[in-house]
């Protein structure tokens, strides 16, 4: 499987996507309503006097996209805001809402999550950085990935993922990566909060968050899940009922869980449940003694 969990796996999937995503897009949609398919995807451009409706699959790589009101993407839609080419970035002055099976990519940098139209992907220098003045609130979808971005509420994700497994399915069998969510290199002026979701791997690495950060009874098929990495924390972490969470990432070449390298979390409140005390490095090693 070509995936590497904290590169996010758009440079494995890179010839698939061309192929199956970077054909020539269709028309900015003329409504508030951006609709498009795989093979010819909507485009999001230039500013939105209010609302506006993702339906299938929309792209936003023709500069920048302002809109002025919220963004929904509707049951089962996609969102591709990871070019950097004609300083393409997206910015939504109210809430973002993800609804049921919708999956959105939210933002691209060198290093941990290449843009898409990056002309040189094995030394990349493209980034866009997307802007969220509101929330971002994800019901019951199929996954979000999120880097280099600024929301100023909170981030709250809640059921839905691809379910306990490790097999790609929606838009992640273009780049044959499994199902995943992640926030990554991002501000979040509010709360942080995933809960009840089930699928391949999440992680939540260098993000500075402002109010608490709670992951609650989620469960993933990859026993890495969940990485917390150097995130800082301004009010409590706490993890409850998850499969397992870690705060170290594996140094093996071949995969393997162990032994792991620590990438402690800056906590301004309390540490609870799961996230007390550092995750073992060894697999014979118990928590600690240092702090998540």
């Amino acid at each position: 499987m070509c995936m590497r969990r904290r590169v996010l796996p758009w440079l494995c999937g890179a010839v698939a996507m061309s192929a199956a995503l970077l054909s020539p897009a269709a028309a900015s949609a003329a409504s508030q309503t951006c609709k498009g398919t795989v093979e010819h995807p909507g485009v999001l451009a230039g500013t939105y006097a209010g609302d506006v409706r993702i339906e299938g699959v929309c792209f936003v790589n023709a500069g920048p996209a302002k809109v002025e009101g919220s963004l929904t993407l509707r049951d089962g839609a996609v969102l591709v805001a990871t070019f950097g080419l004609h300083d393409s970035s997206l910015s939504v002055k109210g809430n973002i809402r993800v609804e049921r099976g919708a999956t959105a990519f939210l933002g691209c940098e060198p290093g941990h999550s290449t843009c898409l139209d990056d002309p040189n992907p094995n030394s990349p220098t493209l980034s866009s950085a997307d802007h969220i003045g509101g929330n971002l609130t994800e019901t019951q979808p199929l996954g979000v990935i999120v880097h280099d971005s600024t929301i100023g509420g909170s981030v709250t994700e809640v059921g839905g993922g691809g379910g306990f497994n490790c097999t790609p399915s929606g838009v992640f069998t273009v780049f044959k990566s499994p199902v995943y969510s992640a926030v990554e290199d991002s501000t979040v002026g509010g709360s942080l909060v995933v809960r009840d979701l089930h699928s391949c791997w999440l992680g939540v690495a260098r993000v500075r968050v402002g109010g608490s950060m709670r992951f609650i009874d989620n469960h993933f098929a990859d026993p890495d899940a969940i990485e917390i990495l150097s995130n800082h924390v301004g009010d409590d972490l706490a993890c409850f009922g998850n499969s397992m969470v870690w705060d170290s990432v594996e140094t093996s070449q071949t995969g393997a869980t162990y032994p792991r390298a620590p990438q402690p979390n800056s906590v301004e409140g309390k540490r609870l449940g799961q996230c007390v005390l550092a995750s073992p490095p060894t697999d014979s090693s118990p928590p600690g003694p240092g702090p998540f």
